[in-house]
Order: structure tokens, then C-alpha cells, then sequence
């Protein structure tokens, strides 16, 4: 029985990465452009493929591919965020975007975009620090709110969560109130979250930080696995749940901080990857994570590659995609918890 559910197991993990190799096949080869299934190898061996022109093979890697690799990069991160905050909290309606962290490092990145040019804050470096920031102070404040004797209160954890989103939104609202034409759009982008601003220009830093959170959050997997347990049987196995918790709050703020620094707002993301990885493999930290990193690249490839195609040439934010299929999602899970609940 073991090893029928171990070989399961593994052939689940091929299909992920099949899936993330079909997305990324979509996303390079078809757009308002060229639909050509060869430019998926065509930028990579231009020699072995005819037919194909150089203005063609610059669409590629100029536009697909450095808005591929954030679609990939963004969804392993948020899911990956998602999985540590719910376990966290030991909460599994936790989700960065829900409790406000992304609101919060996006007020912050719109506060640096409308006052640092006048403070001499300018560039994707102070941006992408502006959003950590923010990200980091609602953490700790939600965390700080929520906690009480050792324990993570899901009501107080959600309605924090919901106060923190409206404010969030509210300073959006008055940002947007005196805002130009210009900046009215760049609001917009924020709110509704949108990959079209990709460029290798772009990418460095925000990579860096989401890269190195990732990193740490996947090396320390084992060490949050243990949280399952909850912190006092943690603590008999010898984790420093105190560090960890913060380890984790700065690590997951850094994470969120660096996608809404490149993206803006995607919801949805690291709440519904983590529970659908979660039917598939199990609680297990050790293979939850690494389920929920390559699908949650899969899925925000594959939704990129529905906002371009869509509604082309025009395009639509990929947040409201994610919000589209997220959204019933978890009304499915107040519903599930409801019955469990009664039951």
C-alpha cells in the first residue's frame, strides 16, 4: 500500500511539471502576434527552424518569455507563501491576500511610486523595498492581532484580515482620488494585478527577493512541518518555534513584497493552490510545498495565457481571473467548515 501510494505520488509530481512544460509552451508560442507552435524551441535554436523571422523571434524573448518567467516565479511564490501562512496560523482559510498582506505591501509600493520621486526614491530597487515593507507590517500586525496565548484565532485572524484589506483599499481610493490620468491606469494595474509590465529590465530585483525567500521557506520546510503539530509538541522536537514564526512572517512579507512590487495584487492564489495540492499529496509540508510551488506555476502560467488570449489583442488583468475561479473556492470551503462544523 505504501508504495502504491509513493509511486501515486510521483507520477502526480510528473503530471505538475508536464502541466508547467504545456503552459510554458502555450504561453511562448501563441499571443495576439504569431500563433506558431515552433516558437516555443524557435528563440532557443533559431537555426533549426525556417521560417521564422527575427522580428518573431524578439517577440519572444523580449515580451513571452521574461513575462513567462514571472508568471512561473510569481505563482510558485505565492502558493509556496501560502502554504507557510496556513500553516502558521493552522488556519487553512489563511492566505496572504486575504488577511491584507497583499493590500498592504501594494499601498506601500503606491506610496513610494506617488511621493518618491519628490524624496529621490525612485526605481524598481525602492519600489520592491516599499512593498517588503508594507507586506511586513501587516504580517506582524495581523499575527500580532490573531495571537493570543500561543494560539491563532481564525475569527479574529479573517475579521483582521477584512479591516486591513478596506483600509488598504480606502488609501488606494484616496491615492486614486488625486491622481492624474497616468497614474489613475497604474492604479488600476495594482488593483487588478497584471503581468504586461515584464521586462528584463524589471525582473532583477523583485526575482532576487522572491528567489531568496523561497529559498529559505523551502529549505526550512521540515522545521514548519513540525508547527502542524502545534508549537509545544514543536518545541519537544527541538524547533525554535519563536524564530521560526518569525523566520516565517519575514520570509513570506518578502515573498509577497517582491510579487506586488513586479505584479500587483493576484488573489486568491496562495489560498487555493495550497488546499488543491494539499487533495493531492496530503498535509505533509515535505511534499505539500513542492506540490504547491509547481502548481501554483502552472496555474498562473496557464491564467496568463487565458488574459492574453481571451479578449486579444486586447488583455485582460490576470487578478481577475485568479479572482474568478478563487472566489467560489472558497465560499466552498466557509461551506465545507460550516457542515464539518455542525457536524
Amino acid at each position: 500500500m505504501q508504495a502504491f501510494a509513493e509511486q501515486r505520488q510521483r507520477l502526480l509530481f510528473a503530471a505538475v511539471v508536464m502541466a508547467v512544460v504545456v503552459c510554458a509552451t502555450l504561453a511562448l508560442s501563441s499571443g495576439p502576434v504569431i500563433n506558431d507552435w515552433r516558437l516555443a524551441l524557435a528563440w532557443w535554436w533559431p537555426a533549426e527552424f525556417g521560417g521564422i523571422s527575427d522580428l518573431h523571434i524578439d517577440v519572444v524573448t523580449q515580451i513571452r518569455l521574461p513575462r513567462l518567467l514571472l508568471a512561473l516565479i510569481v505563482g510558485c511564490v505565492l502558493a509556496q507563501s501560502g502554504t507557510a501562512t496556513q500553516t502558521l496560523c493552522r488556519n487553512p482559510l489563511a492566505d496572504p491576500g486575504l488577511i491584507g498582506i497583499s493590500a498592504g505591501a501594494a499601498v506601500a509600493a503606491l506610496l513610494v511610486i506617488s511621493v518618491g520621486s519628490q524624496l529621490g526614491l525612485q526605481g524598481p530597487f525602492w519600489i520592491s523595498s516599499g512593498a517588503f515593507l508594507g507586506a511586513l507590517g501587516t504580517t506582524l500586525l495581523v499575527y500580532k492581532l490573531a495571537g493570543s496565548a500561543g494560539q491563532t484565532s481564525v475569527a479574529t485572524l479573517i475579521l483582521a484580515g477584512v479591516a486591513l484589506n478596506a483600509l488598504a483599499f480606502a488609501i488606494i481610493g484616496l491615492l486614486s482620488y488625486f491622481a492624474d490620468d497616468d497614474a489613475l491606469r497604474l492604479m488600476t494595474y495594482w488593483q487588478m494585478g497584471s503581468l504586461a509590465g515584464a521586462s528584463w529590465q524589471e525582473l532583477p530585483f523583485g526575482v532576487v527577493c522572491m528567489g531568496v525567500s523561497g529559498l529559505l521557506l523551502f529549505v526550512r520546510r521540515r522545521a514548519i512541518n513540525a508547527l502542524l503539530l502545534g508549537e509545544r509538541q514543536a518545541g519537544y522536537l527541538g524547533v525554535d518555534t519563536h524564530r521560526l514564526k518569525r523566520e516565517i512572517i519575514v520570509l513570506v512579507a518578502l515573498s509577497v513584497g517582491g510579487a506586488v512590487a513586479l505584479t500587483g495584487i493576484i488573489s486568491f492564489v496562495g489560498l487555493v493552490i495550497p488546499h488543491i495540492s494539499r487533495l493531492l499529496v496530503g498535509a505533509d509540508i515535505k511534499r505539500l510545498m513542492p506540490m504547491s510551488m509547481l502548481l501554483g506555476a502552472a496555474v498562473l502560467g496557464f491564467a496568463d495565457w487565458l488574459a492574453r488570449m481571451l479578449v486579444a489583442p486586447a488583455e485582460l488583468p490576470i487578478g481577475i481571473i485568479t479572482a474568478l475561479v478563487g472566489a467560489p473556492f472558497f465560499l466552498y470551503l466557509l461551506i465545507r467548515q460550516k457542515r464539518q462544523y455542525h457536524a
